[in-house]
């Protein structure tokens, strides 16, 4: 009967750390605002024209 109770304890102490770190999180997301950081994508001009015409080769030996 022991087992379960310290078990238990151990689940709601996880449980209660991952809550923490999940409001941590909302609350920094929060403090960055809609348009105010690192949300948008790393990714610049994936649609440009490229100046040149790519080149396939086969792998020689």
């Amino acid at each position: 009967m022991a087992d379960s109770t310290e078990s238990e304890a151990g689940d709601d102490e996880v449980k209660r750390r991952f809550r923490e770190a999940l409001e941590r999180k909302r609350a920094a997301s929060a403090s960055r605002g809609k348009n105010g950081g690192g949300a948008g994508s790393k990714v610049r001009g994936v649609h440009e024209r490229a100046d040149h015409q790519r080149q396939f080769r086969r792998k020689s030996g």
